[in-house]
Protein backbone atom coordinates (compact mmCIF):
# COMPACT_ATOMS: atom_id res chain seq x y z
CA UNK A 1 0.00 0.00 0.00
CA UNK A 2 2.86 2.18 0.82
CA UNK A 3 4.59 2.10 -2.26
CA UNK A 4 1.72 2.22 -4.36
CA UNK A 5 0.83 6.23 -2.32
CA UNK A 6 4.45 6.71 -3.14
CA UNK A 7 3.70 5.96 -7.20
CA UNK A 8 0.70 7.72 -7.25
CA UNK A 9 2.82 11.06 -5.21
CA UNK A 10 5.33 10.78 -8.07
CA UNK A 11 2.82 10.45 -10.45
CA UNK A 12 0.37 13.56 -9.42
CA UNK A 13 3.70 15.48 -8.65
CA UNK A 14 5.25 14.63 -12.52
CA UNK A 15 1.93 15.70 -13.82
CA UNK A 16 1.79 19.15 -11.68
CA UNK A 17 5.16 19.89 -12.66
CA UNK A 18 4.21 19.45 -16.18
CA UNK A 19 1.72 21.22 -15.95
CA UNK A 20 3.38 24.92 -14.34
CA UNK A 21 6.27 24.07 -16.20
CA UNK A 22 4.62 24.40 -19.35
CA UNK A 23 2.46 27.34 -17.72
CA UNK A 24 5.56 29.01 -17.39
CA UNK A 25 6.45 28.99 -20.78
CA UNK A 26 3.24 29.91 -22.19
CA UNK A 27 3.34 33.03 -20.07
CA UNK A 28 6.77 33.47 -21.36
CA UNK A 29 6.04 32.55 -24.61
CA UNK A 30 3.06 35.41 -24.67
CA UNK A 31 0.37 34.16 -27.46
CA UNK A 32 -2.54 34.21 -25.09
CA UNK A 33 -3.16 36.68 -22.32
CA UNK A 34 -2.40 35.15 -18.59
CA UNK A 35 -5.56 34.80 -17.41
CA UNK A 36 -6.33 32.26 -20.62
CA UNK A 37 -2.93 30.93 -19.90
CA UNK A 38 -4.32 30.17 -15.93
CA UNK A 39 -7.45 29.18 -17.67
CA UNK A 40 -6.06 26.21 -18.94
CA UNK A 41 -3.35 25.28 -16.45
CA UNK A 42 -6.61 25.10 -13.86
CA UNK A 43 -8.56 22.88 -16.52
CA UNK A 44 -5.74 21.02 -17.37
CA UNK A 45 -5.05 20.36 -13.84
CA UNK A 46 -8.84 19.20 -13.12
CA UNK A 47 -8.78 16.67 -15.74
CA UNK A 48 -5.56 14.93 -14.54
CA UNK A 49 -6.90 14.66 -10.90
CA UNK A 50 -4.42 17.09 -9.24
CA UNK A 51 -6.99 18.97 -8.19
CA UNK A 52 -10.21 17.81 -7.35
CA UNK A 53 -13.15 18.60 -9.48
CA UNK A 54 -15.60 19.54 -6.68
CA UNK A 55 -12.52 22.58 -6.04
CA UNK A 56 -11.46 23.42 -9.29
CA UNK A 57 -13.22 26.79 -9.05
CA UNK A 58 -12.89 27.00 -4.99
CA UNK A 59 -10.13 29.92 -6.58
CA UNK A 60 -12.72 32.26 -7.11
CA UNK A 61 -14.26 32.61 -3.67
CA UNK A 62 -10.71 33.01 -2.36
CA UNK A 63 -10.17 35.50 0.06
CA UNK A 64 -7.15 37.05 -2.12
CA UNK A 65 -9.17 37.34 -5.17
CA UNK A 66 -12.41 39.13 -3.37
CA UNK A 67 -10.28 41.63 -1.79
CA UNK A 68 -8.41 42.24 -4.72
CA UNK A 69 -11.54 42.81 -6.01
CA UNK A 70 -13.18 45.20 -3.47
CA UNK A 71 -10.01 46.94 -3.77
CA UNK A 72 -9.95 47.82 -7.42
CA UNK A 73 -12.94 49.21 -6.77
CA UNK A 74 -12.39 51.51 -3.91
CA UNK A 75 -9.51 52.63 -6.30
CA UNK A 76 -11.69 53.82 -8.62
CA UNK A 77 -13.77 55.54 -6.36
CA UNK A 78 -11.07 57.46 -4.68
CA UNK A 79 -9.90 58.64 -8.47
CA UNK A 80 -13.06 59.97 -8.82
CA UNK A 81 -13.09 61.89 -5.80
CA UNK A 82 -10.35 64.31 -7.42
CA UNK A 83 -8.19 64.44 -4.16
CA UNK A 84 -5.60 63.08 -6.35
CA UNK A 85 -5.73 65.80 -8.57
CA UNK A 86 -5.57 68.31 -5.96
CA UNK A 87 -2.10 66.26 -4.50
CA UNK A 88 -0.69 66.10 -7.95
CA UNK A 89 -0.90 69.75 -8.64
CA UNK A 90 0.55 71.06 -5.02
CA UNK A 91 3.86 69.02 -6.36
CA UNK A 92 4.37 69.74 -9.89
CA UNK A 93 5.93 72.92 -11.71
CA UNK A 94 7.45 73.22 -14.91
CA UNK A 95 10.36 75.18 -13.27
CA UNK A 96 11.46 71.93 -11.88
CA UNK A 97 14.71 70.05 -13.19
CA UNK A 98 14.28 66.55 -14.39
CA UNK A 99 15.52 65.22 -11.03
CA UNK A 100 13.09 67.06 -8.90
CA UNK A 101 10.24 65.97 -11.22
CA UNK A 102 11.26 62.86 -11.20
CA UNK A 103 11.72 62.70 -6.68
CA UNK A 104 7.91 64.09 -6.85
CA UNK A 105 6.41 62.49 -9.47
CA UNK A 106 8.06 59.00 -7.87
CA UNK A 107 7.66 60.05 -4.22
CA UNK A 108 3.80 60.40 -4.57
CA UNK A 109 2.91 57.54 -6.77
CA UNK A 110 4.85 55.38 -3.83
CA UNK A 111 2.59 56.58 -1.45
CA UNK A 112 -0.67 56.25 -3.39
CA UNK A 113 0.47 52.83 -4.41
CA UNK A 114 0.50 52.11 -0.33
CA UNK A 115 -3.00 52.53 0.00
CA UNK A 116 -4.52 51.93 -3.85
CA UNK A 117 -4.03 49.48 -6.95
CA UNK A 118 -0.19 50.36 -7.98
CA UNK A 119 -1.47 50.04 -11.76
CA UNK A 120 -4.60 52.98 -10.86
CA UNK A 121 -1.63 54.99 -9.15
CA UNK A 122 -0.02 55.32 -11.92
CA UNK A 123 -3.03 55.87 -14.17
CA UNK A 124 -3.38 58.56 -12.17
CA UNK A 125 -0.13 60.37 -12.54
CA UNK A 126 0.76 58.92 -16.03
CA UNK A 127 -0.78 62.01 -17.78
CA UNK A 128 0.58 64.22 -15.00
CA UNK A 129 4.15 63.25 -15.75
CA UNK A 130 3.46 63.77 -19.73
CA UNK A 131 1.99 67.28 -18.90
CA UNK A 132 5.10 68.36 -17.11
CA UNK A 133 7.25 66.58 -19.83
CA UNK A 134 6.08 68.64 -22.07
CA UNK A 135 6.37 72.01 -20.43
CA UNK A 136 9.64 71.66 -19.44
CA UNK A 137 11.47 69.94 -22.99
CA UNK A 138 11.83 66.96 -21.13
CA UNK A 139 11.92 64.03 -22.52
CA UNK A 140 9.09 61.26 -21.09
CA UNK A 141 11.26 58.72 -20.93
CA UNK A 142 12.93 60.22 -18.24
CA UNK A 143 10.53 59.96 -16.16
CA UNK A 144 8.22 57.24 -16.96
CA UNK A 145 10.60 54.48 -15.78
CA UNK A 146 11.08 55.34 -12.62
CA UNK A 147 7.44 56.51 -12.02
CA UNK A 148 6.14 52.94 -12.93
CA UNK A 149 9.34 51.55 -10.53
CA UNK A 150 7.93 53.74 -8.30
CA UNK A 151 4.19 52.45 -7.95
CA UNK A 152 5.64 49.03 -7.67
CA UNK A 153 8.02 49.67 -4.51
CA UNK A 154 4.98 51.37 -3.15
CA UNK A 155 3.05 48.61 -3.23
CA UNK A 156 5.25 47.23 -0.82
CA UNK A 157 3.91 49.02 2.21
CA UNK A 158 0.53 48.15 3.42
CA UNK A 159 -1.40 44.69 2.64
CA UNK A 160 -3.74 45.94 0.16
CA UNK A 161 -0.89 47.71 -1.61
CA UNK A 162 -0.06 45.07 -3.97
CA UNK A 163 -1.80 41.41 -4.95
CA UNK A 164 1.01 39.66 -3.58
CA UNK A 165 0.93 40.96 -0.42
CA UNK A 166 -2.71 39.45 -0.43
CA UNK A 167 -1.88 36.28 -1.57
CA UNK A 168 1.24 35.82 0.71
CA UNK A 169 -1.30 36.93 3.94
CA UNK A 170 -4.21 34.55 2.90
CA UNK A 171 -1.41 31.79 2.86
CA UNK A 172 0.08 32.68 6.06
CA UNK A 173 -4.01 32.93 7.76
CA UNK A 174 -3.57 28.28 6.16
CA UNK A 175 -0.15 27.64 7.87
CA UNK A 176 -0.38 29.31 11.04
CA UNK A 177 -4.42 30.46 11.38
CA UNK A 178 -3.92 34.15 11.03
CA UNK A 179 -3.33 36.35 8.09
CA UNK A 180 -0.49 39.39 7.59
CA UNK A 181 -2.40 42.31 9.35
CA UNK A 182 -2.70 45.66 7.34
CA UNK A 183 0.84 47.33 8.48
CA UNK A 184 2.86 44.17 9.04
CA UNK A 185 4.45 44.93 5.46
CA UNK A 186 5.14 48.29 6.69
CA UNK A 187 8.36 47.94 8.28
CA UNK A 188 10.09 45.80 5.68
CA UNK A 189 8.06 47.85 3.12
CA UNK A 190 9.16 50.84 4.12
CA UNK A 191 13.06 50.42 4.32
CA UNK A 192 12.68 48.62 0.68
CA UNK A 193 10.83 51.98 -0.76
CA UNK A 194 13.14 54.62 0.75
CA UNK A 195 16.50 52.46 -0.19
CA UNK A 196 14.71 51.92 -3.70
CA UNK A 197 13.52 56.09 -4.15
CA UNK A 198 16.75 56.93 -2.49
CA UNK A 199 18.80 55.15 -5.20
CA UNK A 200 16.10 56.80 -8.22
CA UNK A 201 16.50 59.95 -6.93
CA UNK A 202 20.28 60.16 -6.72
CA UNK A 203 21.53 57.94 -9.05
CA UNK A 204 19.22 55.73 -10.71
CA UNK A 205 17.30 59.12 -12.36
CA UNK A 206 20.35 59.14 -14.84
CA UNK A 207 20.77 55.58 -16.08
CA UNK A 208 16.74 56.14 -17.51
CA UNK A 209 17.31 56.24 -21.15
CA UNK A 210 17.18 59.26 -23.06
CA UNK A 211 14.53 59.43 -26.12
CA UNK A 212 14.92 62.66 -27.50
CA UNK A 213 11.92 64.07 -29.03
CA UNK A 214 10.72 67.08 -30.45
CA UNK A 215 9.93 69.01 -27.08
CA UNK A 216 8.23 72.21 -26.98
CA UNK A 217 5.57 73.80 -24.78
CA UNK A 218 3.39 74.47 -27.87
CA UNK A 219 3.56 70.99 -28.95
CA UNK A 220 0.59 68.88 -27.89
CA UNK A 221 1.88 65.15 -29.21
CA UNK A 222 5.30 63.83 -28.81
CA UNK A 223 5.53 60.65 -30.01
CA UNK A 224 7.53 60.25 -33.52
CA UNK A 225 6.92 57.15 -34.96
CA UNK A 226 3.27 57.43 -35.81
CA UNK A 227 2.08 55.15 -39.02
CA UNK A 228 -0.88 56.73 -40.49
CA UNK A 229 -3.15 56.76 -44.13
CA UNK A 230 -3.30 60.05 -45.92
CA UNK A 231 -6.30 59.59 -49.29
CA UNK A 232 -4.86 61.57 -52.41
CA UNK A 233 -8.66 62.97 -53.77
CA UNK A 234 -9.17 64.66 -56.74
CA UNK A 235 -8.60 67.91 -55.11
CA UNK A 236 -4.97 66.75 -53.81
CA UNK A 237 -2.16 68.74 -54.70
CA UNK A 238 0.04 65.29 -56.10
CA UNK A 239 -2.89 63.76 -57.65
CA UNK A 240 -1.79 63.56 -61.31
CA UNK A 241 1.96 64.31 -60.20
CA UNK A 242 5.23 61.95 -58.94
CA UNK A 243 5.24 60.37 -55.68
CA UNK A 244 8.97 62.35 -55.58
CA UNK A 245 6.76 65.95 -54.81
CA UNK A 246 6.24 64.89 -51.61
CA UNK A 247 9.77 65.86 -51.15
CA UNK A 248 8.73 69.21 -51.42
CA UNK A 249 6.25 69.23 -48.35
CA UNK A 250 7.70 71.64 -45.30
CA UNK A 251 8.12 68.36 -42.97
CA UNK A 252 10.81 66.79 -41.89
CA UNK A 253 11.34 62.63 -41.06
CA UNK A 254 8.91 61.55 -43.39
CA UNK A 255 8.75 57.73 -44.94
CA UNK A 256 6.36 56.90 -47.38
CA UNK A 257 6.19 53.26 -46.23
CA UNK A 258 3.35 51.91 -49.07
CA UNK A 259 0.78 52.72 -51.72
CA UNK A 260 -2.50 51.08 -51.59
CA UNK A 261 -4.50 51.69 -55.27
CA UNK A 262 -7.63 49.04 -55.25
CA UNK A 263 -6.68 46.04 -54.38
CA UNK A 264 -2.96 46.46 -55.15
CA UNK A 265 -0.47 47.09 -52.09
CA UNK A 266 3.13 48.88 -53.19
CA UNK A 267 5.63 48.26 -50.63
CA UNK A 268 7.94 51.16 -50.77
CA UNK A 269 6.95 52.60 -53.61
CA UNK A 270 9.69 54.24 -55.83
CA UNK A 271 9.76 58.30 -56.40
CA UNK A 272 8.73 58.26 -60.28
CA UNK A 273 5.10 56.50 -59.01
CA UNK A 274 2.62 58.24 -60.41
CA UNK A 275 -0.29 59.14 -58.03
CA UNK A 276 -4.20 58.22 -58.46
CA UNK A 277 -7.14 59.97 -56.87
CA UNK A 278 -8.12 57.44 -54.67
CA UNK A 279 -4.38 56.76 -53.51
CA UNK A 280 -4.00 55.57 -50.46
CA UNK A 281 -0.16 56.35 -48.68
CA UNK A 282 1.27 54.79 -45.56
CA UNK A 283 3.29 57.02 -44.04
CA UNK A 284 5.47 57.06 -41.00
CA UNK A 285 5.54 60.40 -39.43
CA UNK A 286 5.25 62.57 -36.19
CA UNK A 287 1.69 64.06 -35.21
CA UNK A 288 2.72 67.74 -35.58
CA UNK A 289 3.94 66.59 -39.84
CA UNK A 290 0.37 65.13 -40.02
CA UNK A 291 -1.25 68.37 -39.86
CA UNK A 292 1.60 69.95 -41.70
CA UNK A 293 1.28 67.50 -44.43
CA UNK A 294 -2.43 66.97 -44.63
CA UNK A 295 -2.09 71.26 -45.18
CA UNK A 296 0.41 71.60 -47.51
CA UNK A 297 -1.21 68.38 -49.93
CA UNK A 298 -4.91 68.96 -49.23
CA UNK A 299 -4.84 65.64 -48.59
CA UNK A 300 -7.64 63.55 -46.27
CA UNK A 301 -7.08 61.46 -43.65
CA UNK A 302 -8.36 57.67 -43.67
CA UNK A 303 -8.56 56.27 -40.30
CA UNK A 304 -11.69 54.36 -39.93
CA UNK A 305 -14.01 56.71 -41.45
CA UNK A 306 -12.81 59.56 -43.78
CA UNK A 307 -12.57 62.93 -42.20
CA UNK A 308 -13.04 64.74 -45.46
CA UNK A 309 -12.94 68.55 -44.56
CA UNK A 310 -13.38 68.55 -41.17
CA UNK A 311 -10.87 70.23 -39.33
CA UNK A 312 -8.00 68.22 -37.39
CA UNK A 313 -8.91 70.20 -34.05
CA UNK A 314 -11.93 72.87 -33.32
CA UNK A 315 -14.21 73.82 -30.32
CA UNK A 316 -16.60 70.67 -31.56
CA UNK A 317 -13.83 67.60 -32.61
CA UNK A 318 -11.02 66.57 -30.06
CA UNK A 319 -7.83 65.13 -30.70
CA UNK A 320 -6.65 62.70 -28.45
CA UNK A 321 -3.36 60.74 -27.91
CA UNK A 322 -4.32 57.20 -25.44
CA UNK A 323 -2.41 54.06 -24.51
CA UNK A 324 -3.63 51.11 -24.64
CA UNK A 325 -3.83 49.39 -21.27
CA UNK A 326 -3.20 45.68 -20.47
CA UNK A 327 -6.76 44.98 -19.46
CA UNK A 328 -8.50 46.75 -22.49
CA UNK A 329 -11.36 45.28 -24.53
CA UNK A 330 -8.96 46.43 -27.87
CA UNK A 331 -6.42 44.05 -27.33
CA UNK A 332 -6.08 41.69 -30.45
CA UNK A 333 -8.85 43.98 -32.10
CA UNK A 334 -8.50 46.14 -35.55
CA UNK A 335 -9.88 49.50 -35.97
CA UNK A 336 -12.14 47.47 -38.30
CA UNK A 337 -13.68 44.86 -35.97
CA UNK A 338 -14.05 46.99 -33.25
CA UNK A 339 -15.96 49.17 -35.73
CA UNK A 340 -14.50 52.51 -34.32
CA UNK A 341 -15.96 55.34 -36.58
CA UNK A 342 -19.68 53.06 -36.73
CA UNK A 343 -20.09 52.52 -32.88
CA UNK A 344 -17.89 54.74 -30.93
CA UNK A 345 -17.48 57.85 -33.52
CA UNK A 346 -13.98 57.81 -32.75
CA UNK A 347 -11.83 57.90 -35.99
CA UNK A 348 -8.53 56.24 -35.48
CA UNK A 349 -5.50 58.88 -37.09
CA UNK A 350 -2.69 56.86 -36.49
CA UNK A 351 -0.61 54.53 -34.20
CA UNK A 352 2.61 54.17 -32.80
CA UNK A 353 4.10 50.77 -31.38
CA UNK A 354 7.64 51.55 -29.60
CA UNK A 355 9.67 52.29 -32.61
CA UNK A 356 8.08 49.16 -34.96
CA UNK A 357 7.41 49.76 -38.20
CA UNK A 358 3.51 47.99 -39.09
CA UNK A 359 3.08 46.68 -42.32
CA UNK A 360 -0.89 46.28 -42.01
CA UNK A 361 -2.90 48.72 -43.39
CA UNK A 362 -4.19 51.05 -40.31
CA UNK A 363 -7.66 49.22 -39.89
CA UNK A 364 -5.90 46.04 -39.77
CA UNK A 365 -3.65 46.75 -36.72
CA UNK A 366 -3.98 44.02 -34.03
CA UNK A 367 -3.96 46.74 -31.25
CA UNK A 368 -1.17 45.22 -28.36
CA UNK A 369 -0.52 46.64 -24.62
CA UNK A 370 1.24 49.94 -24.73
CA UNK A 371 0.05 50.81 -28.26
CA UNK A 372 -0.37 54.75 -28.49
CA UNK A 373 -3.30 55.53 -30.18
CA UNK A 374 -3.71 58.96 -31.82
CA UNK A 375 -7.47 59.57 -32.42
CA UNK A 376 -10.19 62.15 -32.99
CA UNK A 377 -13.78 62.34 -31.99
CA UNK A 378 -16.05 64.87 -30.36
CA UNK A 379 -14.86 67.03 -27.27
CA UNK A 380 -17.62 65.98 -25.59
CA UNK A 381 -17.56 62.20 -25.47
CA UNK A 382 -14.04 61.37 -25.51
CA UNK A 383 -13.34 60.48 -21.85
CA UNK A 384 -16.08 58.37 -21.72
CA UNK A 385 -15.42 56.59 -25.09
CA UNK A 386 -11.70 56.20 -23.82
CA UNK A 387 -13.05 54.48 -20.76
CA UNK A 388 -15.14 52.17 -22.17
CA UNK A 389 -11.79 51.32 -24.59
CA UNK A 390 -9.56 50.68 -21.75
CA UNK A 391 -7.50 53.26 -22.98
CA UNK A 392 -5.08 56.13 -20.72
CA UNK A 393 -5.38 59.51 -22.30
CA UNK A 394 -1.80 60.62 -22.57
CA UNK A 395 -2.10 64.43 -24.36
CA UNK A 396 -5.27 65.72 -23.29
CA UNK A 397 -6.61 69.88 -22.72
CA UNK A 398 -8.17 69.36 -19.58
CA UNK A 399 -8.99 66.33 -19.59
CA UNK A 400 -9.84 64.34 -16.84
CA UNK A 401 -9.76 60.34 -15.61
CA UNK A 402 -12.83 59.83 -14.60
CA UNK A 403 -15.83 61.74 -12.77
CA UNK A 404 -14.79 64.97 -10.30
CA UNK A 405 -16.63 64.19 -7.18
CA UNK A 406 -17.67 67.37 -5.29
CA UNK A 407 -17.04 66.56 -2.06
CA UNK A 408 -13.68 64.12 -1.48
CA UNK A 409 -15.51 63.63 2.59
CA UNK A 410 -16.96 60.89 1.58
CA UNK A 411 -15.02 58.48 -0.57
CA UNK A 412 -12.36 59.40 2.05
CA UNK A 413 -14.04 58.65 5.29
CA UNK A 414 -15.17 54.92 3.68
CA UNK A 415 -11.77 54.25 2.55
CA UNK A 416 -10.58 55.52 6.56
CA UNK A 417 -13.14 53.20 8.27
CA UNK A 418 -11.90 50.22 5.75
CA UNK A 419 -8.31 50.70 6.71
CA UNK A 420 -8.96 51.29 10.15
CA UNK A 421 -11.50 48.60 10.87
CA UNK A 422 -8.87 46.31 9.28
CA UNK A 423 -5.37 47.67 10.74
CA UNK A 424 -7.04 47.12 14.06
CA UNK A 425 -8.44 43.64 13.47
CA UNK A 426 -12.03 44.39 14.14
CA UNK A 427 -12.93 42.96 10.35
CA UNK A 428 -10.86 40.91 7.89
CA UNK A 429 -9.50 42.61 5.09
CA UNK A 430 -11.77 41.11 2.56
CA UNK A 431 -14.96 42.02 4.64
CA UNK A 432 -13.83 45.43 5.42
CA UNK A 433 -13.23 46.34 2.04
CA UNK A 434 -15.93 44.60 0.24
CA UNK A 435 -18.13 46.69 2.58
CA UNK A 436 -16.45 49.89 1.61
CA UNK A 437 -16.64 49.39 -2.32
CA UNK A 438 -20.20 48.47 -1.45
CA UNK A 439 -20.69 51.93 0.40
CA UNK A 440 -19.08 54.32 -2.45
CA UNK A 441 -21.44 52.61 -5.07
CA UNK A 442 -24.06 53.62 -2.33
CA UNK A 443 -22.81 57.22 -1.75
CA UNK A 444 -22.93 58.00 -5.15
CA UNK A 445 -19.41 57.72 -5.43
CA UNK A 446 -19.23 55.78 -8.45
CA UNK A 447 -21.89 53.87 -10.19
CA UNK A 448 -22.38 50.36 -10.66
CA UNK A 449 -21.37 49.92 -14.32
CA UNK A 450 -18.08 52.06 -13.27
CA UNK A 451 -17.69 49.37 -10.33
CA UNK A 452 -17.69 46.30 -12.10
CA UNK A 453 -15.57 48.19 -15.14
CA UNK A 454 -12.98 48.91 -12.21
CA UNK A 455 -12.01 45.02 -12.14
CA UNK A 456 -8.91 44.09 -13.50
CA UNK A 457 -10.72 40.49 -14.76
CA UNK A 458 -7.91 39.14 -15.50
CA UNK A 459 -6.52 39.28 -12.87
CA UNK A 460 -8.81 38.40 -10.60
CA UNK A 461 -9.24 34.76 -13.52
CA UNK A 462 -5.36 34.71 -13.39
CA UNK A 463 -5.90 34.27 -8.91
CA UNK A 464 -9.20 32.11 -9.03
CA UNK A 465 -7.20 29.63 -11.99
CA UNK A 466 -3.80 29.47 -10.04
CA UNK A 467 -4.86 29.58 -6.39
CA UNK A 468 -5.81 25.79 -6.80
CA UNK A 469 -2.92 24.89 -8.95
CA UNK A 470 -0.91 26.16 -6.38
CA UNK A 471 -2.80 24.17 -3.75
CA UNK A 472 -1.81 21.23 -5.90
CA UNK A 473 1.43 22.09 -5.94
CA UNK A 474 1.15 21.96 -2.12
CA UNK A 475 -0.51 19.04 -1.61
CA UNK A 476 0.94 16.60 -4.41
CA UNK A 477 4.28 17.21 -2.26
CA UNK A 478 5.33 19.38 -5.18
CA UNK A 479 6.40 22.16 -3.39
CA UNK A 480 7.78 20.16 -0.45
CA UNK A 481 10.42 18.50 -3.47
CA UNK A 482 11.24 21.46 -4.91
CA UNK A 483 12.13 23.05 -1.66
CA UNK A 484 14.23 20.35 -0.67
CA UNK A 485 16.29 20.37 -3.75
CA UNK A 486 16.73 24.42 -3.31
CA UNK A 487 18.06 22.95 0.26
CA UNK A 488 20.47 20.61 -0.89
CA UNK A 489 21.75 22.88 -3.43
CA UNK A 490 22.39 25.71 -0.49
CA UNK A 491 23.12 23.24 2.26
CA UNK A 492 26.76 24.44 2.81
CA UNK A 493 25.00 28.19 3.16
CA UNK A 494 23.14 29.35 6.65
CA UNK A 495 19.80 30.24 6.20
CA UNK A 496 20.30 34.02 5.82
CA UNK A 497 21.28 32.70 2.60
CA UNK A 498 18.79 30.53 1.86
CA UNK A 499 16.28 33.18 2.43
CA UNK A 500 18.16 35.64 0.06
CA UNK A 501 18.03 33.24 -2.64
CA UNK A 502 14.58 32.32 -2.27
CA UNK A 503 14.00 36.29 -3.31
CA UNK A 504 16.15 36.62 -5.37
CA UNK A 505 14.94 33.44 -7.60
CA UNK A 506 10.99 35.04 -7.07
CA UNK A 507 12.65 38.28 -8.53
CA UNK A 508 13.39 36.38 -11.62
CA UNK A 509 9.93 34.55 -11.70
CA UNK A 510 8.26 37.52 -10.96
CA UNK A 511 10.09 39.33 -14.15
CA UNK A 512 8.76 36.49 -16.57
CA UNK A 513 5.01 35.77 -15.51
CA UNK A 514 2.58 38.32 -13.76
CA UNK A 515 3.69 39.12 -10.15
CA UNK A 516 0.33 37.35 -8.53
CA UNK A 517 1.16 34.15 -10.19
CA UNK A 518 4.65 34.11 -9.16
CA UNK A 519 3.87 34.58 -5.64
CA UNK A 520 1.11 31.98 -5.64
CA UNK A 521 3.83 29.33 -7.13
CA UNK A 522 6.83 30.62 -4.47
CA UNK A 523 4.54 30.39 -1.47
CA UNK A 524 4.05 27.09 -0.77
CA UNK A 525 7.79 26.41 -1.91
CA UNK A 526 8.87 28.96 0.90
CA UNK A 527 6.89 27.55 3.61
CA UNK A 528 7.65 24.24 2.90
CA UNK A 529 11.74 25.40 3.33
CA UNK A 530 10.79 27.05 6.39
CA UNK A 531 9.54 23.49 7.65
CA UNK A 532 12.48 21.40 6.40
CA UNK A 533 14.86 24.16 8.34
CA UNK A 534 12.57 23.94 11.13
CA UNK A 535 12.40 27.58 11.29
CA UNK A 536 9.46 30.22 10.89
CA UNK A 537 7.61 30.53 7.96
CA UNK A 538 7.28 34.61 8.19
CA UNK A 539 10.45 36.09 6.84
CA UNK A 540 10.47 33.28 4.01
CA UNK A 541 6.60 34.64 3.29
CA UNK A 542 7.94 38.18 3.76
CA UNK A 543 10.57 37.44 0.76
CA UNK A 544 8.48 35.88 -1.76
CA UNK A 545 6.00 38.83 -1.09
CA UNK A 546 9.03 40.95 -1.46
CA UNK A 547 10.62 39.65 -4.64
CA UNK A 548 6.97 39.20 -6.37
CA UNK A 549 6.81 43.01 -6.39
CA UNK A 550 10.35 43.83 -7.85
CA UNK A 551 9.52 43.46 -11.61
CA UNK A 552 12.13 45.71 -12.56
CA UNK A 553 13.67 43.61 -15.73
CA UNK A 554 11.30 43.36 -18.35
CA UNK A 555 8.17 45.70 -19.41
CA UNK A 556 6.33 42.28 -19.19
CA UNK A 557 6.62 41.87 -15.49
CA UNK A 558 4.35 44.09 -14.37
CA UNK A 559 1.50 46.02 -15.75
CA UNK A 560 2.89 49.42 -15.02
CA UNK A 561 5.96 48.50 -16.64
CA UNK A 562 4.12 47.96 -20.10
CA UNK A 563 1.86 50.72 -19.70
CA UNK A 564 4.71 53.53 -19.94
CA UNK A 565 6.94 51.17 -22.77
CA UNK A 566 4.83 53.26 -25.47
CA UNK A 567 4.78 56.62 -24.08
CA UNK A 568 8.00 56.26 -22.83
CA UNK A 569 9.59 55.22 -26.22
CA UNK A 570 11.29 52.39 -24.46
CA UNK A 571 12.81 49.22 -26.03
CA UNK A 572 12.83 45.46 -24.17
CA UNK A 573 16.24 45.60 -23.29
CA UNK A 574 16.12 49.67 -21.31
CA UNK A 575 14.38 48.34 -18.42
CA UNK A 576 17.19 46.14 -17.08
CA UNK A 577 19.08 49.16 -17.27
CA UNK A 578 17.87 50.75 -14.21
CA UNK A 579 15.75 47.75 -12.91
CA UNK A 580 19.04 45.38 -12.37
CA UNK A 581 20.76 48.05 -10.25
CA UNK A 582 17.91 48.58 -8.50
CA UNK A 583 16.55 44.92 -7.79
CA UNK A 584 20.33 44.77 -6.29
CA UNK A 585 19.15 47.31 -4.44
CA UNK A 586 16.06 46.34 -3.38
CA UNK A 587 17.23 43.03 -2.33
CA UNK A 588 20.30 44.37 -0.44
CA UNK A 589 18.07 46.19 1.90
CA UNK A 590 15.40 43.77 2.07
CA UNK A 591 17.08 40.89 3.69
CA UNK A 592 18.60 42.50 6.67
CA UNK A 593 15.51 44.58 7.14
CA UNK A 594 13.77 41.20 7.11
CA UNK A 595 16.11 39.41 9.27
CA UNK A 596 15.42 42.23 11.66
CA UNK A 597 11.40 42.37 12.07
CA UNK A 598 11.10 38.64 11.32
CA UNK A 599 13.50 37.01 12.90
CA UNK A 600 14.42 32.89 11.58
Amino acid sequence: MLGDDLVAMGTEQLLIFGILGLTLLLFIWGRWRYDIVAMMALIAAAISGVVPWNEAFSGFAHPAVVTVAAILIVSRALLNSGIVDQIQRSITSPKDSTKRQVRSLTGLVAVLSGFMNNVGALAILLPVSLRVSRRTGNPPSALLMPLAFGSLLGGLLTLIGTPPNIIVASYRAKVVGEPFRMFDFTPVGAGVLLAGLLFIWIFGWKLTPQRKGRSSKEDLFKIENYITEIWVSSRSKVAGKRLRLLKQAPVSDMQILGLVRGDIRIPMPAGDEVLEPGDILAVETSAENIKSLLKWGRFELLGGMRVGKKALISKEIGLIEAVVATDSPMLGETARSLSLAQRYDMNLIAVARRGEVLAERLSEIAFQPGDVLLMQGPSGTIPEVLESLGCLPLAERGMKLGRRQKNAAVPLSIFGAALGATAAGILPVEIAFTSAALGMVLAGVLTIHEAYESIDWPIIFLLGALIPVGAALESTGGAETISAALLQAMSPFPAAVILAALLAWTMILTNIVNNAAAAVIMAPIAVNAARVLELSPDPFLMAVAVGASCAFLTPIGHQSNTLVMGPGGYQFGDYWRLGLPLSVVAALAAVPLILLFWPL
